[in-house]
């Protein structure tokens, strides 16, 4: 059972985070992991950034997702995954190997013409919705947010903002569900666009949800999807080719919530997101499906997120010394506050039955 909890501090900071893991190297060689929440964020925004030394042109990019969207279970490698999945079974067994066109030979890809069996590129992040628009160049040529679509399926989803759902992808209103199959890599792409490109294209824009405490530009839509739905193989095999600038379309940068879901929990908080650095440095369930949040915190509030029920949260002094104690806490709709504490270094510890785990925070 999923519980959620609110610890109000004076002002958190930094909370650190143990770099256990085996990020890409050398990719982030250098790289300082033990940053957390906003520090984090523009950290990574300007390594993908500074990092992105081959801008594609839009032909180029057509030409990427030839490879970058291949089936990794076609052998043949003749077929392209289709971002939204399946295109109402209208077009002829010759365009795909499968019953509900999931996929698409690369090579059917759209000539202008008004055949609805082919597949053209999808911008997930809708070049209309960007602030300004995207064009077809920079953002809107940018590989790792463009996916191969099927072009009716592109149509009809249009410049639909994401909206939650299950089930395969459709359309409601002027909302769009992505599919079970595909939100995970939409968050993770909403989260890349946003950090490599800002303002530009900010996740309020794009998708139908509430702002987070710590960043009122991020959705808690995208963190629910990062977290319900992990990489793929897919998604690391396109990461990996965009990221080397060697290869023909590569771009020289990465999409790092691919690399690691769980960056996005150490930014924004909300349910953990899969840890494959084992960057919680724990070794049990409770600790590593744990997130404490927003780091810095917002308005004197921190966050708890917790997939197990809490008995007991400490707040300690680096002398020992035990600031507050809360058994069994209880949440007022989901919430539990605790404020008005001093200014100071801390360990909050949090229990459940023979469980615990640790984070470091800081009260300014």
């Amino acid at each position: 059972m999923k519980q959620f909890y609110t610890l109000t501090l004076s002002l958190l900071a930094l909370a650190t985070f143990a770099q256990d893991g085996a990020p890409a190297s050398p990719y982030y060689d250098g790289f300082n992991f033990e940053q957390t929440g906003t520090s984090l964020k523009n950290a990574l925004a300007s390594k993908i950034t500074t990092t992105h030394v081959n801008n594609l042109t839009y032909q180029e990019l057509e030409n990427a997702l030839m490879i970058v969207d291949l089936d990794p279970e076609d052998n043949s490698n003749t077929n392209l995954l289709l971002v939204y999945g399946f295109s109402d079974n209208m077009c002829p067994a010759s365009t795909s190997d499968d019953e509900d066109h999931r996929r698409r030979n690369k090579n059917f890809d759209d000539n202008g013409t008004a055949d609805p069996c082919l597949w053209n590129r999808e911008h997930t992040y809708p070049k209309a919705l960007g602030n300004p628009d995207l064009g077809t160049s920079g953002p809107g040529a940018d590989a790792h947010h463009v996916r191969a679509s099927d072009k009716k399926r592109n149509a009809d989803r249009n410049n639909d903002k994401y909206f939650d759902g299950t089930g395969n992808s459709f359309e409601s209103g002027q909302s769009w569900y992505p599919g079970d199959e595909w939100k995970g890599d939409v968050a993770r792409m909403m989260m890349y666009m946003y950090l490599r490109y800002g303002s530009q294209c900010l996740p309020t824009n794009v998708g139908v949800g509430t702002p987070v405490a710590s960043d009122a530009n991020m959705i808690d839509l995208f963190l629910e999807w990062n977290a319900e739905d992990p990489v793929s193989e897919y998604e690391d095999n396109r990461n990996t080719y965009l990221g080397n600038a060697n290869n023909a379309y590569g771009q020289g940068n990465r999409n790092p919530f691919i690399d690691n879901p769980y960056l996005a929990t150490q930014i924004w908080g909300g349910p953990v997101a899969e840890d494959r650095w084992a960057t919680a440095a724990t070794d049990n369930f409770f600790a590593t499906h744990l997130s404490v949040y927003p780091n810095p915190a917002i308005d004197h509030e921190v966050n708890i997120y917790s997939e197990t029920v809490l008995e007991e949260i400490q707040l300690i002094n680096l002398n020992g010394q035990l600031i507050q104690y809360i058994e069994q806490p209880k949440a007022e709709n989901n919430t539990y506050t605790v404020d008005n504490l001093p200014q100071g270094f801390y360990i909050l510890r949090v229990t459940s039955g023979n469980q615990s785990a640790t984070k470091k925070v800081i009260v300014n």
